[in-house]
């Protein structure tokens, strides 16, 4: 009998001190699907934020569900066909496409009465609706869109766009950041806001971006202001961002190895202070 008394009595010691494991299911677009993917980026990237933040805490088990190009109107609009699980913490990175893509960032009225996925504050409704659904005391944390500079990608010159210092369709990227705030403010939960807390800047979006000279014909590296305007050809350009230009982005947009672990180091802090154990 002692002997029985004895093994229970270890048994909740040992308990009491084993954490409890933790599911972070992470919604988003390209920045969160690159981290299973560095050949992707042409391997300018070891691994993304997600990895980054389970080595720091090692109780968390992430479900990476992250969109290349995805907008938050796409993933509110496929929301039930996404097979996102019951979880204990859930992480929403979007924002930068739907900005690009010229969905209407909407008001808050929008959010408040639900009123669908046409708007980026009907879209994060609609989200953060499934997430309770799915589990009522699940954690929720609101990622910001990061500043951008000008972006090309690394595997198709093609797909290019202008940085967040310019307007699209009238609207500011800005604004989209500060819309998501407004919600986590409105719902008490947690916003790690990259856009304006983060350090990751259009100064230091990339060391350079490598153009052909108007005038002479020949490469030069600028810095940004500078760049801005600077016409680049896809068709007969070479790369503007060589690995020597990688900085906060390896590209004007998705982070690079250094970006990664200060959105990592964010999350790591936040996810500390839910006590997820």
């Amino acid at each position: 009998m002692k002997h029985l008394l004895l093994i229970a009595i270890i048994f909740l010691i040992t308990s009491s001190f084993t954490e409890k494991q933790v599911k972070w299911s992470a919604i988003g677009d390209s920045i969160t699907y690159l981290n299973e993917h560095p050949e992707e980026t042409e391997n300018r990237i070891t691994k993304g934020y997600m990895t980054r933040v389970v080595e720091k805490i090692p109780q968390i088990s992430y479900i990476n569900k992250g969109y290349n190009g995805w907008t938050a109107s796409q993933v509110a609009g496929e929301i039930e066909n996404l097979g996102i699980e019951s979880s204990d913490v859930y992480t929403v990175f979007l924002g930068t496409n739907d900005w690009w893509s010229e969905v209407p960032l909407g008001t808050f009225t929008d959010y408040l009465e639900n009123t669908g996925n046409r708007t980026f504050y009907g879209s994060y409704r609609i989200i953060v609706n499934k997430f309770r659904n799915l589990n009522k005391s699940a954690k929720i944390v609101l990622i910001t869109p990061m500043q951008r500079g000008d972006f090309v990608y690394i595997a198709d010159l093609n797909n290019n766009a202008w940085g967040a210092y310019k307007f699209k369709n009238g609207q500011s990227l800005a604004t989209f950041a500060e819309a998501v705030k407004i919600i986590g403010k409105h719902e008490k939960i947690k916003v790690v806001d990259l856009y304006n807390h983060s350090g990751i800047t259009l100064e230091n979006m990339v060391k350079f971006k490598r153009v052909k000279d108007e005038t002479t014909g020949q490469y030069i590296n600028l810095t940004y202001p500078e760049y801005i305007e600077k016409p680049f050809n896809p068709d007969t350009d070479e790369y503007p961002y060589p690995p020597a230009a990688v900085a906060m982005t390896y590209d004007g947009l998705h982070p690079s190895d250094q970006g990664y672990e200060i959105i990592a180091g964010m999350l790591v802090k936040v996810f500390k202070k839910l006590k997820l154990n």
